[in-house]
Order: C-alpha cells, then sequence, then structure tokens
C-alpha cells in the first residue's frame, strides 16, 4: 500500500536512534548517539539538495527540532553527573571544610535531580507518531438524540474553540448545517498550531450528554450523543490524489453568507470515486478557495484511513483503549445533574463539567498522553 508507506517512511533514523537509547549502554553513551545523529541533520538541512527537496527538508527540520530538545537535556546531564563527580572529590579529599559543606549541598541536589531527568529522557526517546506534529480536521457530527445531539455538537465545537484559544491555535470553519433547534447537524473545521494532532487525536470517538434537554417539557434526564472525528491534516507529498478519481459538483451555498448564498455555484463538493469518500466546503465565497479546502479534507480523510488500520493494529498489541481506530467507541460522558466528567477509556471521572465544557479539557489529555507513553515506553522496554 503506498499510502501505507508514505505515512510511516519518516524519522526512521530518528527511531533507530532513540531505541538505541533503551539498550545496556551507559546513559551517556546513549546520549552520544542521538548527538551524533543531530550534528548529522544539522549538516543536512543546510545542503541545497536537501533544501531544494520540500518533503524531505520538512522531514529532517522535524527531526532536528526533536533532536534538539534531547542535546538540551544532555547537556543537563552531562552538567549534573560532572557535578556529582566533582563534589565527590571534593568530600574524598577532605582538607577543607566550607568547600566539603557545599560540595554535600551540591551532591544532594544533583543527586534529587537525576532520576528524574533520566526518566524525561526516557520518555523523550519514545517514538514519535511523525503525524504527531500536524494540523487537523475535526468534524463534529450529532448522532443520537435529535435536536438535543445538535445543540450538544455545537458545545463540543464551543468547548474546543475554546480549548484551541488557550493553546493559541487557530480555527477555521470549513463546512456545517445547523440544528433546528441550534447548534449543529455536522460541523468541520481546521485546527493550525503547533502538535495539534498530537494532542486533539484523543477526542476522536462518540461523546454522550446526560442533561435534561432544553427541549423537554417533563424535567427529565435525556441521553444524546456526538460524534467527533480528528484527521491530520494531510499534505500533497503525504497522499497522492489523482483528479482522474474525483468527481467534483458545484453548488449553491446555503446558510449564512451574504449576497453569494443562493445566487453563486460556489460550494464544492468532491467525490473520490475508488473509496466513495465525499468532501465538501461552502464557507468561501470563492469557488476555487472551497475547492482547495475541499482537497484538503479529501487528502486528510484517505489519510485518515490508513492510520486508522495502522492504529487498531498497534493498539491491539498494546490492548489500548487510549489511541485506537475505533471511531465507533463511547469515550466519554458529560453527566449535567451530577456535574460530572469521565472518560471511559481510562476510567477517569472529575467533578469540574462547567470548567471542562468550556474549554479546559487538558487535564484529560494530560492523563490520557501519560498512559500512552506509559504503554509505549513499557513496550519499548520488552522490545529491548
Amino acid at each position: 500500500n503506498l499510502l501505507y508507506l508514505t505515512i510511516y517512511e519518516v524519522h526512521i533514523p530518528l527511531k533507530i536512534c532513540k531505541f538505541a537509547f533503551l539498550r545496556g549502554d551507559s546513559m551517556l553513551d546513549k546520549l552520544n548517539i542521538v548527538k551524533q545523529r543531530f550534528d548529522e541533520v544539522s549538516d543536512l538541512i543546510i545542503q541545497p539538495d536537501v533544501i531544494a527537496d520540500q518533503k524531505r527538508y520538512i522531514q529532517l527540520n522535524k527531526e532536528y527540532k526533536d533532536l534538539r530538545l534531547l542535546i538540551e537535556k544532555r547537556d543537563y546531564y552531562i552538567e549534573l553527573t560532572n557535578n556529582i563527580s566533582e563534589a565527590e572529590e571534593i568530600i574524598a579529599d577532605g582538607s577543607d571544610l566550607e568547600m566539603v559543606e557545599m560540595a554535600k549541598m551540591q551532591l544532594e541536589e544533583a543527586k534529587e535531580a537525576l532520576p528524574d531527568l533520566e526518566e524525561e529522557i526516557k520518555l523523550l526517546l519514545i517514538p514519535k507518531d511523525p503525524e504527531d506534529t500536524k494540523n487537523v480536521v475535526m468534524e463534529i457530527r450529532a448522532g443520537t438524540g435529535g435536536d438535543e445531539a445538535s445543540i450538544f455538537a455545537g458545545d463540543l465545537y464551543r468547548m474546543y474553540s475554546k480549548y484551541c484559544e488557550s493553546k493559541g491555535w487557530k480555527t477555521n470553519i470549513i463546512d456545517l448545517s445547523e440544528g433546528t433547534s441550534g447548534g449543529y447537524k455536522e460541523i468541520q473545521f481546521e485546527v493550525t498550531g503547533e502538535d495539534v494532532y498530537g494532542t486533539l487525536k484523543f477526542e476522536a470517538g462518540v461523546h454522550r450528554v446526560q442533561r435534561v434537554p432544553q427541549t423537554e417539557t417533563q424535567g427529565r434526564v435525556h441521553t444524546s450523543a456526538a460524534t467527533v472525528m480528528v484527521l491530520p491534516e494531510a499534505e500533497d507529498f503525504d497522499v497522492h490524489v489523482d483528479p482522474k478519481d474525483v468527481r467534483i459538483d458545484y453548488f449553491c451555498s446555503s446558510g449564512p453568507g451574504g449576497q453569494s448564498v443562493n445566487t453563486t455555484y460556489s460550494a464544492v463538493r468532491l467525490t473520490h470515486i475508488p473509496t466513495g469518500l465525499v468532501a465538501q466546503c461552502q464557507d468561501e465565497k470563492s469557488q476555487h478557495k472551497n475547492k482547495d479546502k475541499a482537497f484538503k479534507v479529501l487528502r486528510s480523510r484517505l489519510y485518515d484511513m490508513e492510520l486508522a488500520k495502522k492504529q487498531e493494529e498497534d493498539a491491539a498489541k498494546r490492548n489500548s483503549q487510549v489511541s485506537s481506530g475505533d471511531r465507533s467507541a463511547k469515550i466519554r460522558t458529560y453527566n449535567y445533574p451530577q456535574g460530572r466528567v469521565t472518560d471511559h477509556r481510562i476510567g477517569l471521572t472529575l467533578y469540574d463539567l462547567q470548567n471542562i465544557i468550556n474549554g479546559d479539557i487538558q487535564k484529560i489529555i494530560d492523563e490520557l498522553m501519560l498512559v500512552e507513553n506509559t504503554e509505549k515506553l513499557k513496550e519499548a522496554s520488552e522490545i529491548f
């Protein structure tokens, strides 16, 4: 599968470099392997032939950024180990009592900091999925629950918008279909920033809400649902879409948008004939801009389709529920009467619903990341 190979050929040298860290050499020997690769990458990214190859240049720049963080930790590790050696020499000499006391303090501080640093380095050495640095296309669809499901989809969009704003990420609506009583039957939007997919990928799945609907007169608690999809944004060189395989339909935009609505054929719908995947955009007044956005969504859908297969395989190996390709799995419940949010994958329950629904989801994402990193670290340790 050419698409699969395109996705996972990225960062192979870095992965080799990182896995070397988990072998039985001394920590400094392992760090020196990383330093060697860092020097190689530093030299490569200034070569004219590499700069001319956009795909390779972007990959190497991402690897350089990852390695640079490890080099900073290497420098700190060397500083701590040197401080320990120096302090132990002064204490062993014992001729200057004042220097001995200072050395004891230095030794204690260094030995206290070293274990945490080593754990931090091990976590940094967990091979990073190349798609984690990508921007995303998010899609929220109302599920079971009628009008209340659409209102809930609107609540989720607001939650993610506020979260993205707090991270300094930009959001841009691609397409939407409004609900009859508010919210959205469906909304697609792109998120651009740093390490967006690596953070938001945990949000993919079915979200469930339990509350008294605005449309309910009897005061009974109903359960509604919405599905969230998080697609890593694919570049042209990630996924090649043959124009001959795509049917393009133009139609009039609907909904808010001024004079161009229902008067010009600016909205675009793409159908990928081999897979049946559909992408459309009507957010822009320009037909050309809508077409570009729709192709971006289509490439992301194709990329995500292959990525889901890979995630299912990885999750099966690790028996993981945190990052799997099962997009139909119920991942989280928002219970309004009790003011709680429960993430079913890791059994996390927080009684902080109002803050969470207002965008404060970092604490949940942090817990999910911790579980995934622990699983990956355990897997890597078993291999080596």
